[in-house]
């Protein structure tokens, strides 16, 4: 007998479309005085898992410094009966290669304005990117541990 859990689970393909098709990820890190430190930043799936910048010397980073725990929650739907998400513990990577922020950094302005490829952003865009990956950091979360669920799937 399955519960109503395994009813409203995402399948593999499921949360694949639906990282696809939403752009903001929140993001929990252990503050220093217990209480989590909750933000939303644009994302992008790379190998898998969820990756994202920021500043280097934002709470967010300082926090993952010194504890790497993190969950995050990428979720979509108004009304109950819609709602659906994928919720992430892990682990944060922070990523401080040069190159490989640069990759971030590319991929996520791609997905945020929404062209085929970051040579579309012209020399602005990739310039302003260039300029944003000195003072930033990339963050690769490694998943532990996913919960899903649609509630499309209870109707």
């Amino acid at each position: 007998m399955s519960s109503g859990r395994d009813q409203v689970k995402l399948t593999d393909a499921e949360v694949e479309q639906l990282l696809k098709e939403n752009m903001k990820v929140q993001v929990a890190a252990n503050g220093r005085d217990g209480f989590p430190h909750l933000t939303t930043l644009f994302y992008v799936v790379m190998d898998g898992r969820i990756a994202f910048w920021t500043y280097g010397r934002s709470q967010k980073i300082l926090n993952l410094e010194r504890d790497p725990r993190v969950s995050a929650l990428v979720e979509d739907g108004v009304d109950y009966f819609e709602l659906r998400g994928v919720s992430i513990e892990g682990r944060a990577e922070i990523v401080r290669d040069r190159d490989a922020i640069l990759e971030i950094g590319k991929a996520v302005s791609t997905r945020i304005f929404n062209v085929e490829s970051f040579e579309a952003l012209g020399d602005f865009g990739m310039q302003t990117v260039e300029k944003q990956a000195t003072k930033r950091v990339g963050v690769i979360i490694h998943p532990e541990r996913v919960a899903s669920w649609d509630h499309r799937k209870m109707t």
